[in-house]
């Protein structure tokens, strides 16, 4: 038999066991749920202690019938490139995960057609299952944003709308072009003079983005670029085969690289001619994957502030999601870091 003031221990614990822990109503506890502003700060506190001490969970199904909001965050997920060190977004989605929880919401994970970048938003806004989208398909002539736009739903883009100089929707984006000048002018500072550029196709704004700092980089020192650079897939096959050929025609010192996976392939180049990396040849990648942490010697490479990247996003969120919405800034650029490891150079100290 339960001992009087205590509740039964079959089943989770309800609102009206909160109300009754905290000698309150059941709207004061459904207040304190969904509108914690209506009530004072005694009140709220004695009611979240009550929650905590409980264990009690609303009932996510009937809260969001009640205020027609799920506190879901939509993100589709593109299946991972084979051939590639990359898992950025493997490291965003987590912080992404992490932030939204401390601001009360959860991030729904969904995929869709690779051929079809708008596959699988429709039914979630049909079915009004989240609240709001992040978008981090940014390439140019991505049709998600103003789609997203055109049916006012609230969403931020992890990245800048290369399109326009000034996108018309919120967006974070981390300042690749700074990143890239960064390394540079770090292989320069070692004494470097012809330092190489393996980048993505012309295509890509990104990779271009990232190029440019390279070229900022290396005409501030007053030293050419002519000869030094190449333009392939992201793969570290083809990484490896740009270069055989840069080494082969430019005879570069050192080399910059637009991700972590071209830099593995010129590891491995390195490697296959007997030439050690950070020794003989000089290397850095873009990303601070986890394949950079751990490869021989240690991959020197710019890393992404992921983690701001999320908080900046949720925050933005929040205020668009708002009762009125607060204005957002339209963009937020964000600067990266270098982690320097014997790749390019041995560490000192």
């Amino acid at each position: 038999m339960a001992r009087s003031g205590s509740r039964p221990s079959s089943g989770p614990p309800t609102l009206a066991d909160v109300a009754e822990r905290a000698g309150v109503s059941r709207q004061t506890v459904s207040n304190a749920v969904n509108n914690p502003d209506l009530l004072r700060a005694d009140t709220l506190a004695r009611v979240q202690t009550a929650i905590t001490e409980l264990g009690y969970l609303p009932n996510r199904a009937a809260r969001s019938l009640r205020t027609r909001t799920s506190h879901l965050i939509g993100l589709r997920i593109q299946p991972a490139q084979e051939g590639t060190a990359n898992a950025t977004m493997d490291r965003f989605v987590h912080s992404l995960v992490e932030t939204s929880k401390e601001a009360g919401y959860h991030v729904l994970l969904f995929t869709g057609d690779p051929a079809d970048p708008l596959a699988g938003y429709d039914d979630l806004l049909r079915s009004t299952a989240v609240d709001a989208f992040v978008v981090t398909d940014t390439y140019l002539g991505n049709p998600q944003a103003g789609w997203l736009d055109q049916r006012r739903a609230p969403f931020v883009a992890f990245g800048r709308p290369w399109e326009a100089t000034h996108g018309a929707h919120a967006w974070v984006d981390v300042d690749g072009a700074a990143g890239v000048a960064l390394a540079t002018q770090h292989l320069l500072d070692k004494g470097h003079t012809r330092v190489a550029w393996i980048g993505w196709r012309k295509d890509s704004p990104i990779g271009e983005d990232r190029r440019s700092g390279w070229v900022r980089a290396m005409h501030e020192r007053g030293l050419p670029t002519t000869g030094l650079a190449s333009r392939v897939e992201d793969t570290v096959v083809s990484g490896r085969s740009a270069a055989e050929v840069l080494l082969d025609e430019a005879e570069p010192t050192a080399f910059v690289c637009a991700s972590d996976t071209l830099a593995v392939g010129v590891l491995h180049a390195l490697h296959e001619r007997g030439l050690r990396a950070g020794d003989d040849v000089a290397v850095v990648g873009f990303d601070d994957s986890q394949v950079a942490q751990v490869v021989r010697p240690g991959l020197s490479s710019v890393r992404q502030p992921l983690e701001q990247v999320a908080v900046e996003i949720v925050a933005t969120l929040e205020g668009l999601l708002s009762h009125p919405p607060v204005p957002q800034a339209h963009g937020v650029l964000l600067e990266p870091t270098l982690e320097v490891r014997d790749s390019s150079g041995p560490v000192r100290g």
